[in-house]
């Protein structure tokens, strides 16, 4: 999938743009979007399929843009029940073009920039299509994408705290994440932009204990000073110094499942 932009850029004036159209060489998915046909006999499902124009965001038309945040998470086999119902959302980081939001996708597309580490592309990582477990139509292309890892997929949704999620889903995420690499999340804590991500990190890394969290080297992570206000009602954590929830306090005993 490419743009009117692109093609131009290659030497293919509007007037041949029309002429392939025309001819079958190229379809039209939207206005000023075009791709080639789909092969004789491939089914057209991943005509609504999020991860083609993602992926010729990154390879063909090379934006700076990635998968993040809760749908890095859920693709990396984290966070799957994150959306039981409703349109389901996929969550893009960085730069992308105006006509990505006219597509004809069937999921809602949430595009956020990349204030949270700047330019920073630590933690952005190639994943294979086809072993991620969750885009199995996507076999037939051999371009990885361009995904978060877990140790900054979770740092990029726990910065939409309160806005888009909740402390129970992002609680329910950090159970599973028992195998985060510390040297890795260490330099991403570093680097990291908000005092309310690197506060939260903690907030929720202290209440699971995973093994991973005695080898952070908090020496050179800013914390801040001050209390931060987050959630209204709550209470402020007398550690980190940042409100939330009573039931997420030190010593509060969490839920196991089926409580009610």
């Amino acid at each position: 999938m490419v743009d009117t932009p692109w093609l131009k850029a290659r030497g293919i004036d509007s007037k041949s743009i029309h002429n392939y159209v025309a001819r079958g060489w190229l379809e039209r998915v939207v206005r000023g979007v075009y791709r080639r046909p789909l092969p004789a006999g491939v089914p057209g499902d991943d005509d609504e399929s999020w991860a083609i124009p993602l992926l010729s965001l990154q390879w063909l038309m090379k934006y700076a843009v990635h998968l993040g945040g809760e749908s890095a998470l859920d693709m990396g086999g984290y966070a799957h029940y994150l959306r039981l119902g409703g349109r389901s959302r996929v969550h893009f980081y960085g730069e992308v073009p105006s006509w990505l939001k006219r597509l004809p996708v069937q999921t809602e597309i949430v595009v956020h920039r990349r204030a949270l580490f700047g330019d920073d592309p630590l933690g952005i990582d190639d994943t294979a299509l086809g072993t991620a477990g969750t885009q199995p139509m996507l076999n037939m292309y051999r371009w990885p994408l361009r995904t978060s890892s877990p140790e900054r997929a979770i740092l990029e949704a726990l910065d939409e705290l309160p806005r888009s999620t909740t402390f129970e889903t992002l609680d329910k995420v950090f159970e599973g994440l028992v195998s985060l690499r510390p040297g890795r999340l260490t330099a991403l804590l570093q680097v990291c932009r908000s005092v309310k991500v690197r506060r939260l990190f903690f907030v929720f890394a202290d209440r699971h204990r995973h093994a991973w969290r005695k080898h952070l080297d908090t020496s050179g992570i800013d914390f801040g000073s001050g209390p931060r206000a987050l959630v209204e009602g709550g209470r402020v954590h007398p550690t980190y110094r940042i409100y939330v929830p009573e039931a997420f306090l030190p010593g509060t005993p969490q839920a196991v499942d089926g409580d009610a």
